[in-house]
């Protein structure tokens, strides 16, 4: 019979001792399994462990996409000469597309003389709708329909149904935002004078008009003046103040070989223009490669007030009058734009007034010699027909005055 004989305590602490090893081994050889969760972010670390092995941060978010400002160009620009690869100096502004090419490819097809039965087409470029709607409604049912066609460039995004009613109601074309300071003012003038040439043969000349322009005499002057007349009416001017800052806003030699200095003229953006030379305007595509580009610099960049004055000066200046018949006054003007007549200011003196001044000509003859504008004025005496601008708080009192003062002749 086996006996049990109880453990000593010195017998145990030999059996812990022998045993711990083994201990020791089974706990660093054995790999454990445990399950993390996400751990709170909190705002401040106060304690970290100093022999902890950091991770890497994580990389930064990618930078928003980038926009072009081309105000700041000016200190950035490289400057060009003619023997630079303008392709990779010079940030096209999208002012056209292949929709642009095609339509204009297709309107420089039409006949340049038009149909023996000749309209006036009025084009309207405008960013919001026009505030003097209701006194074109008064002037145009002055006419036969068969004598005018109306077109309106707008901003894309207005509700066309709302915003053109009445004798503008479905006379807008397929129209794209534009901006000051840029070439796309040229780019819409150039759509309404293409819309116009292809859908009416009969269209013969082509007055552009802003939403603040207002008509100073009737339907039936207007039309006889435009119509018995074969030149297109344009101001052309040379050597005006600045001129070559306007000619080099694109860059010092930006605008060679295409269009030089000398080439380079001024002049209002509201001109009316034969059929002739709407084709010539809607064909360009040597000129309008220089004027497309952007300016360095907003101050000096008016691309509307050179691109038609330098093409009609280099292409066609003998069948061309240099003068704009939209009065505009420059007397108290804010900012590079023009004096806006208030509803005080209007009434039969200020028409009169505007009626009776004599457009500015350009210096040269319509054979291309020099004279004087004194010369010039004598030689020809041609009204003003619209007016600008007019604020669209001046619309009633127009209104008022508009029979027995703006249409009486």
């Amino acid at each position: 019979m086996l006996l049990l004989i109880p453990p000593t305590p010195l017998s145990l602490l030999c059996a812990i001792l022998l045993c711990l090893p083994l201990a020791v081994f089974f706990t660093f050889t054995t790999t454990t399994t445990t399950t993390t969760y996400p751990l709170p972010i909190t705002a401040n670390i106060t304690k970290t462990n100093p022999n902890q092995e950091l991770l890497p941060p994580p990389p930064p978010p990618p930078p928003p996409p980038l926009k072009t400002n081309y105000n700041l160009l000016q200190d950035h620009q490289p400057k060009i000469n003619q023997t630079t690869n303008t392709s990779t100096t010079r940030i096209t502004v999208p002012v056209e597309d292949e929709e642009d090419i095609s339509l204009f490819k297709l309107a420089s097809r039409v006949d340049q003389n038009p149909t023996p039965t000749r309209k006036l087409a009025f084009l309207f470029l405008t960013t919001s709708p026009l505030p003097f709607a209701p006194l074109w409604d008064l002037y145009f049912p002055r006419a036969a329909t068969n004598l005018y066609n109306i077109y309106i460039h707008a901003h894309p995004t207005l509700n066309h149904t709302t915003s053109f009613k009445g004798v503008f109601a479905n006379r807008l074309i397929p129209s794209k935002p534009t901006r000051r300071h840029s070439p796309t003012l040229i780019s819409a003038a150039r759509r309404l004078l293409a819309h116009a040439l292809l859908h009416d043969n009969s269209n013969s000349m082509f007055a552009l008009l802003s939403p603040s322009c207002i008509p100073i005499h009737s339907f039936n002057y207007t039309f006889n003046t435009l119509i018995n007349s074969n030149k297109s009416f344009i101001e052309i001017l040379q050597d005006e103040p600045g001129a070559y800052d306007r000619w080099a806003a694109r860059g010092e030699h930006a605008m060679l070989p295409e269009v030089e200095f000398e080439d380079f003229r001024i002049g209002s953006q509201f001109w009316v223009v034969k059929r002739k030379h709407a084709r010539i305007i809607v064909s360009d595509r040597s000129i309008w490669s220089k004027f497309k580009l952007p300016c360095l610099r907003d101050d000096t960049c008016y691309p509307e007030e050179h691109y038609f004055p330098t093409l009609m000066n280099m292409v066609d200046l003998g069948e061309c009058v240099p003068c704009t018949l939209t009065h505009v006054s420059w007397k108290g003007s804010r900012g590079g734009h023009p004096r806006m007549y208030k509803a005080s200011d209007v009434g039969p003196e200020l028409i009169r007034t505007l009626r009776m001044d004599n457009p500015r000509y350009g210096g040269e003859e319509l054979d291309g010699s020099k004279n004087s504008s004194l010369s010039r004025r004598r030689r020809r005496s041609d009204p003003f027909l619209f007016a600008r601008k007019f604020s669209a708080g001046s619309v009633q009192q127009l209104m008022r005055i508009a029979n027995d003062v703006l249409f009486k002749d």
